[in-house]
């Protein structure tokens, strides 16, 4: 009965100290970047700072609750049930956030967003300032806002791609063509949207699995592929499997 009655007091404290290391923990691993955009990184530090002064705080001041109140709550036909769900709760916090290693977003997330969507292109003032840039520090964003703003062949006829992400297949030829994509990230991994570029490769799957991280250079080209949605590929591609970077979003 003391047990559950201490349960009770203090599962929300416990459930902030696993949040507040867990947080900490990411900070100094770098892995934080997997969850939220680098820009809130001091933000989020010094909210953790401040969570763990109130938990000491409670700790230390909180008076103990009457006795007589706790033992009628502790009285009632649920409160093993109670009990048993508060556990589970924190249990799947401490295993949640601290011992399943941070995982980056993946095909399965590409599925329920719109790949190269309009919240995922840069501006056209902004595909304009690219046009006569440094190509060879392109991103994935930066081919695929140029792609979805409509530059056309001409364009892209003596461009060379280099970049790195990992293998999503195009929904409308998954046989002949996959994505090199990457997530933007504006604020957190919640509104992370995917980006890629389409490359032509007729049996990609028997050489690169779905969300393998690959490095290409190639050229851009009229698609072959009279299935896909895609007018203009990488072509005559060179494609290198690669680690997945430590950074793997785009910002």
């Amino acid at each position: 009965m003391r047990f559950r009655r201490l349960l009770r007091r203090w599962q929300g404290a416990v459930l902030s100290v696993v949040g507040i290391v867990a947080t900490v923990w990411l900070g100094f691993s770098g892995q934080l970047g997997l969850y939220i955009h680098p820009r809130y990184f001091v933000f989020t530090w010094v909210m953790a700072g401040i969570a763990g002064v109130l938990v000491v705080a409670a700790f230390a001041l909180v008076p103990a609750a009457e006795h007589e109140h706790e033992a009628r709550d502790d009285e009632g036909r649920w409160a093993w049930l109670w009990s048993a769900g508060s556990i589970l709760i924190i249990a799947s916090a401490v295993v949640g956030l601290l011992v399943l290693p941070p995982a980056t977003l993946t095909t399965a997330t590409v599925a329920k967003r719109d790949l190269n969507g309009s919240t995922s292109s840069i501006t056209q003032s902004e595909a304009n300032d690219l046009v006569g840039g440094d190509y060879s520090t392109f991103t994935v964003r930066d081919w695929s806002s140029l792609l979805r703003q409509g530059a056309g062949e001409d364009f892209f006829a003596d461009k060379t791609a280099t970049v790195t992400g990992f293998v999503t297949p195009d929904p409308s030829d998954p046989e002949n063509v996959f994505f090199v994509a990457r997530f933007i990230v504006a604020c957190c991994a919640v509104d992370a949207q995917p980006v890629g570029v389409p490359v032509y490769h007729p049996g990609w799957q028997d050489e690169f699995p779905v969300d393998s991280w690959v490095s290409i250079v190639s050229g851009f080209g009229t698609n072959p592929s009279i299935s896909s949605e895609e007018a203009i590929v990488l072509v005559g591609s060179e494609i290198t499997p690669t680690d997945q970077p430590a950074q793997p979003y785009v910002y």
